[in-house]
């Protein structure tokens, strides 16, 4: 029992920010490190599904994970969906998953203004996620959607521009509308000190094949520069996204394991929060950004490399199968 304790305690460490492929790990190496760690949070967007599908493997292996008894967590700063609807995605794409199981920004961004016992209305640049979010918790807010400028700036400051009076709230997610109107009114509304400035996340920017979507972090960043604050940041990396579950002792944070494929949201949200780290190759980030930060002398960059590596997450499907088999 004493060697085998030890050799747990081994699986936690001497993977420590080494970025080790698992698919080069022995068998056995493999079935310590699976015994290492009782509950595992994920990210969603690019380490289970990419839009609409699933990737290969990835609902098999998270259905293995609660199989053994672990408990599972999926961690999203995507603000335009809510846990409801996150819920009947995963489960539409085979995933075993319950609504107590998903962590969204959009639903921790209207915790949080709930637990501040909020009572004023929300400036809202973003998406239906963010709104709905609010409206279960009966804080008010504005409309959504596009809002162009009419005319000349002139024109529009002299004619359109209207501020209301009682916003007490900027909250920033995504929003494929935003504007300059938007940008003006939140710079505004904020240059009241009293009024919050909440930023859901602020994941900079998504790649795509043959061009790069603007993520909500440009959005915020914005806004930031010309409101002249600092934001509240809702979402991964911030430790608080994963707080109640700590503080509940819901998970045993050196026992958890966070997977990724954004290291500057979900491995460093792992490193704040005291989790294993895994990072997969399935989206952002790549061996290659984690060999220069593996080179840098900025402390910053080395907390982005992760513990252990995949291509992506249903590689690692055989070595579940065979640690529950009983296999050699």
């Amino acid at each position: 029992m004493i060697s085998r304790i030890g050799s747990l305690k081994a699986a936690m460490t001497i993977y420590k920010q080494t970025c080790t492929n698992l698919l080069e790990l022995s068998s056995g190496k493999v079935t310590e490190w699976l015994d290492s760690f009782d509950s595992v949070i994920t990210d969603c967007d690019g380490v289970l599904w990419i839009y609409g599908q699933a990737l290969e493997g990835s609902a098999d292996v998270m259905n293995q994970f609660k199989a053994m008894g672990k408990s599972i967590y999926f961690c999203t700063n995507n603000s335009t969906k809510t846990r409801a609807e996150l819920l009947k995605k995963g489960i539409d794409l085979g995933f075993h998953i319950k609504e107590s199981g998903i962590i969204s920004t959009a639903h921790a961004t209207a915790a949080y203004l709930k637990r501040r016992n909020f009572n004023k209305r929300v400036f809202v640049i973003g998406s239906e996620g963010i709104t709905q979010e609010l409206d279960a918790v009966g804080i008010a807010h504005t409309k959504i959607g596009p809002e162009v400028m009419q005319g000349s700036l002139s024109d529009f400051m002299s004619k359109h521009l209207k501020l209301e009076t009682d916003i007490g709230a900027v909250v920033v997610g995504f929003d494929e509308h935003f504007s300059f109107p938007k940008m003006m009114k939140a710079a505004s509304y904020l240059n009241d000190p009293e009024c919050l400035f909440v930023a859901t996340n602020t994941d900079e920017r998504f790649p795509m094949p043959n061009m790069i979507v603007p993520g909500s972090g440009s959005f915020v960043r914005a806004i930031q520069t010309c409101a002249e604050r600092d934001p509240m940041v809702i979402g991964k990396p911030n430790p608080a996204i994963c707080e109640s579950l700590i503080s509940e002792k819901k998970i045993n944070p050196a026992r958890t394991l966070m997977i990724g494929d954004r290291a500057n949201t979900d491995i460093l949200l792992g490193y704040n929060c005291g989790f294993q780290t895994l990072l997969v190759g399935s989206g952002i980030h790549q061996l290659k950004d984690v060999q220069q930060w593996k080179l840098s002398k900025n402390g910053d960059d080395k907390k982005l490399i992760p513990d252990l590596y995949l291509p992506k997450l249903g590689d690692l499907l055989p070595a579940i199968v065979k640690n529950l088999t009983g296999e050699k």
